[in-house]
């Protein structure tokens, strides 16, 4: 275990250029070689664009898979990158909000999607006024890796948060405006915690809610952060008020708008979202199913 850390740690020392020659490597072996959960993919699409052809969706696919293997050795490269090389691969746009919430004493919630790739805010943490940034993460079974990639979120002054801490951390938190806890927040929840669900990429889709719960009691600011990549190895992140400055959430308003964001942000840019997950595995296990349409929340 520890052999095959270090030898990815060696790994990610490598120039960014040699690693998208293996990048491509990659693709072959994965796409055109092993098929990794090509069926899983091909059925994602077909079930988010069914106006779509299939001449279209099989290109969406194979795009997806060349962004797949990007983000793969991106994420080795995570290890070891420096926060001044983040800051040239990653532009930050509107910090302003940041500012603005930071003079106003807000904490901030910033919420994105599995989008490629989202492994890369960590150099944020170095550009913004807060003191604090909480990147949210899921714990993994393994106490050797779980503890390697936390060390990759604590990167560049972050400091990072178990999933089911997270919560309790932001509500004993002082909301000063000096933290911005940093979600992932289109993850799938487990069958057993299935409960709210909404029509997403036209499909009936489970949805974490946790931070819903925060939008409605507490006065944070909700960012939504629109990942997009310019070309290989550079990404823009654009940043946006979820809700405008004194109006307040109701219950489930959050989750609606974020899906219907993140929605946006996946139309215009398909073969970006990891399209390899089971995402809607569970939606027969929905137990309150909002109707409201994406496209009018």
């Amino acid at each position: 275990m520890k052999a095959v850390f270090y030898a990815i740690v060696l790994f990610s020392k490598l120039p960014l250029k040699v690693l998208y020659f293996i990048s491509d490597i990659l693709y072959v072996l994965i796409f055109h070689i092993a098929g990794y959960r090509k069926n899983v993919v091909m059925e994602n699409l077909k079930n988010s664009f069914p106006e779509k052809k299939d001449a279209e969706l099989k290109e969406i696919c194979k795009n997806f898979y060349k962004n797949f293997s990007d983000y793969l050795v991106e994420t080795a490269k995570s290890f070891t990158v420096s926060a001044d090389e983040l800051k040239v691969r990653v532009q930050h746009i509107n910090r302003d909000l940041f500012e603005e919430a930071h003079a106003n004493g807000k904490n901030i919630i910033l919420l994105t999607g599995h989008v490629f790739n989202w492994e890369w805010f960590t150099a944020l943490a170095t550009m913004v006024p807060q003191e604090h940034c909480y990147p949210v993460y899921r714990k993994m079974q393994n106490p050797f890796w779980n503890e390697k990639i936390k060390n990759i979120r604590n990167a560049h002054g972050n400091e990072a948060v178990e999933a089911e801490e997270v919560i309790k951390h932001i509500f004993r938190n002082k909301n000063d405006g000096n933290s911005i806890y940093m979600f992932v927040a289109d993850q799938t929840p487990h069958v057993a915690l299935v409960d709210y669900g909404l029509k997403f990429l036209n499909q009936k889709t489970p949805a974490f809610i946790g931070y819903d719960k925060l939008a409605t009691r507490m006065d944070f600011v909700f960012l939504y952060c629109d990942m997009k990549k310019v070309k290989r190895g550079f990404y823009q992140v654009n940043y946006y008020r979820i809700m405008p400055e004194g109006e307040k959430f109701v219950e489930n308003e959050v989750v609606r708008k974020f899906h219907k964001l993140l929605e946006n942000t996946i139309n215009k840019r398909p073969d970006n979202y990891l399209w390899s997950h089971r995402k809607w595995k569970n939606g027969y296990a929905i137990k309150r199913f909002d109707e409201t349409d994406l496209k009018s929340s």
